[in-house]
């Protein structure tokens, strides 16, 4: 079954009603954007890229003539009021971007929300504030979903990033409007699905982060596409503990061993080349400060853990990437957070970057790590959803997609 759902998303995408097919001019529109930016301690956005990359559905709109309606989560406020999670800052950054005057509302349905939108004019624009202050937007309840929908005519999905959650802002409110991709969502998909589905080869996978659990589905169903998996990140050491190395201390999945064998086993066996790191850098603790060694990676002594991989490795990797045509990146090759354990993710961010290939990055902070590495410029495609884009590489539908009105 899931063989032929590989397929399905990507015409899905293409087979659905888009802003461009939607009579927009003088209506009301609701967009769902995916504005859950990272803020610091005093609530300063740290990075407004998911801001930005919204802002041509949100330009097309206005264009076009239409009532402006945003809706976005921030964070996880369970339920509740929580001013740690306001969009109102969001709402400052994005009339600076858009160079509009943007309406904030204190909450998301109501009167006073539905007071406000019905006297908006063509070319206005209003967000509402953050979805999750309601229990309900989660447990995508119908009711919930019904008070957002009476706000607008339209309503276009532009939230990649929140496109695998069933939640009534995602799923429940299609029920009710006619549904519509936006740029984003659009982009996103057919990149992801693109590059799963029909790469130019050598097609290269960079597989990094904390845990295998987290990847299986995706070496899985990468796995007849590929000609390359280089593996690093925490991940990297339950294939090298189960290939019989002594890993000291460092991240292990211990009940994933023998899957991790058989999975290394059934690449290789199909002539797909798998690299694991040769070197790594170690540490006692990931605390900024500790003290670090390099050593191979057959050599990691009881009481330190892998927190890098080593120059060699690097090498390694970035030669298995010069004659890729196509490169996908998910997941860091070490704690990257902290400086002292960050040269091996930033070393394969410039690999990446340098590569003559169509590059997508997505999900599991390598959009931090290679923006950090200042390169985010020479990247084909990053993408803005971290479990989203996971999912479509696992080759599952998005709900977001699915709920959304066929052509």
């Amino acid at each position: 079954m899931m063989e032929e759902g590989h397929s399905r998303p990507i015409k899905g995408v293409l087979n659905k009603l888009s802003i461009k097919d939607l009579n927009i001019s003088g209506k009301r529109l609701f967009i769902r954007v995916d504005f859950n930016v990272p803020l610091d301690e005093n609530l300063n956005i740290t990075d407004d890229r998911r801001i930005r990359s919204t802002l041509p559905t949100i330009n097309y709109a206005i264009d076009e003539g239409s009532k402006v309606i945003l809706a976005s989560h921030l964070g996880r406020p369970k339920g509740k009021a929580d001013k740690r999670y306001s969009l109102a800052s969001v709402a400052r950054r994005l009339q600076r971007l858009i160079k509009k005057e943007v309406t904030f509302l204190p909450d998301c349905i109501g009167p006073q929300v539905e007071d406000t939108v019905s006297k908006m004019s063509d070319g206005d624009i209003v967000l509402l504030e953050n979805l999750r202050f309601h229990a309900e937007e989660e447990e995508n309840n119908e009711e919930f979903s019904r008070s957002l929908a009476k706000l607008a005519d339209f309503y276009v999905n532009d939230a990649f990033g929140a496109a695998h959650r069933s939640h009534a802002s995602i799923v429940g409110i299609t029920k009710f409007l006619p549904a519509a991709v936006g740029f984003l969502l659009q982009k996103e998909i057919e990149y992801l699905l693109g590059v799963v589905n029909n790469p130019v080869r050598p097609f290269v996978a960079i597989l990094g982060g904390a845990k295998v659990s987290g990847k299986i589905d995706v070496i899985r169903n990468l796995e007849d596409k590929v000609d390359k998996v280089i593996v690093g990140g925490g991940m990297a050491f339950t294939f090298l503990k189960a290939m019989g190395y002594n890993v000291g201390d460092s991240l292990v999945e211990n009940d994933m061993l023998e899957l991790a064998n058989d999975i290394r086993r059934g690449v290789v066996s199909k002539g797909i080349k798998f690299y694991l790191p040769v070197d790594c850098v170690i540490a006692q603790s990931i605390e900024p400060g500790a003290e670090t060694k390099l050593v191979t990676a057959q050599e990691i002594p009881n009481g330190w853990k892998a927190v890098d991989i080593g120059p060699a490795s690097v090498k390694l990797f970035s030669e298995a990437l010069e004659s890729a045509k196509t490169i996908l990146w998910n997941g860091p090759m070490g704690v990257f957070e902290v400086d002292a354990f960050s040269r091996g993710t930033f070393a394969m961010a410039h690999s990446v970057a340098d590569a003559y290939a169509l590059t997508i990055v997505g999900g599991g902070d390598t959009d931090l790590a290679v923006s950090r590495a200042g390169v985010s410029e020479s990247i084909s495609f990053i993408s803005t959803g971290g479990g989203a884009a996971l999912e479509l590489l696992e080759g599952k539908d998005l709900p977001g997609l699915v709920a959304l009105t066929d052509k």
